[in-house]
C-alpha cells in the first residue's frame, strides 16, 4: 500500500519516514526477509505502549478531576485494550499498510486484532520520536477522541448496545441499524442525532458529541421502550 495515503489518513507527516516503515515492519517480515530484528516495529511497541498509557493518563486526569484512582485505572484499561486499539487502528485501515512476512499474510494478519493494535502502538512510538510528545499527543487526542469522550461521559460504564442486542435477539435474528438523523455545529464540537432500527422500523433515539455517544443513548432509549422477551 501506498504509505502517503496512511499520512493522509493519520494526519502526521513524517520527518524521518523510516520511522514509519519501521513502525509498520511486522516480526514476520523481517524475519523471512533476512532483516535484523531491530527492523521490525517490537521496540517502537514497547514505546509507544509507554506514551500512550501516559497521555491517556493525562488525559483522563485532567478531564474527569472528581474521579478517584481506581475509577481512572478502569477508564485507561478500557481505552488502551486491544479490542480498543484495534478499533481506533481500523479508523485508518492501519492493517492494510503493515508489512506482513507470507505466512502471516495468508493467516489473517491483517484483520489479527493482536498484529494491528501492536502496530498502532509502534506508530504512536514512531510520532513520538519523530515529532515529540506534542505531536504524539495531538495524533492521540485525534485518534481517540470518541474514547475519551466516552470516558469523560460515563458511556463506558454500561454497554447499552450489547445489551439492546440481546434483548432484541432472544427471539431469533433481527436487523438492527443504527442511523444518523441529522448533526449541528463545528466540526470541532458537534452534535449527533441517531435513530435505531429493528427491521426497519426506529425504536430508539439518542443524541451526543460522538456517533458512538449517540448510539449508545439511542440504544438506552430503545432499552427503556422495548419489554424484555424471555427466550422461546
Amino acid at each position: 500500500m501506498n504509505k502517503a495515503a496512511l499520512i493522509e489518513k493519520t494526519g502526521y507527516r513524517f520527518k524521518d519516514v523510516s520511522l514509519l516503515e519501521t513502525a509498520l515492519n511486522h516480526t514476520s517480515y523481517v524475519n523471512e526477509n533476512n532483516l535484523s530484528k531491530f527492523n521490525s516495529n517490537e521496540r517502537l511497541e514497547f514505546l509507544g505502549d509507554a506514551v500512550l498509557e501516559w497521555l491517556i493518563s493525562e488525559e483522563l486526569y485532567r478531564r474527569l478531576p472528581d474521579v478517584e484512582e481506581g475509577a481512572l485505572t478502569r477508564l485507561r484499561a478500557y481505552i488502551v485494550c486491544e479490542a480498543s486499539l484495534f478499533r481506533v487502528a481500523g479508523d485508518f485501515s492501519l492493517g492494510d499498510f503493515l508489512n506482513l512476512g507470507k505466512g502471516e499474510e495468508n493467516c489473517g494478519g491483517r484483520g489479527r486484532p493482536s498484529v494491528v493494535s501492536d502496530a498502532l502502538e509502534a506508530l504512536i512510538g514512531a510520532i513520538y520520536l519523530d515529532g515529540g510528545a506534542e505531536a504524539a499527543r495531538r495524533f492521540v487526542a485525534r485518534a481517540f477522541a470518541d474514547a475519551m469522550e466516552d470516558a469523560a461521559s460515563g458511556a463506558t460504564a454500561v454497554d447499552y448496545k450489547s445489551d439492546l442486542q440481546e434483548r432484541l435477539q432472544v427471539g431469533g435474528q433481527v436487523d438492527i441499524r443504527y442511523l444518523v438523523d441529522s448533526q449541528e455545529g463545528p466540526d470541532h464540537d458537534t452534535l449527533f442525532h441517531i435513530s435505531v432500527f429493528r427491521n426497519g422500523e426506529r425504536i430508539g433515539r439518542g443524541s451526543g458529541r460522538s456517533k458512538k455517544q449517540a448510539e449508545q443513548a439511542a440504544a438506552k432509549n430503545a432499552l427503556e421502550r422495548t419489554p424484555r422477551r424471555n427466550a422461546p
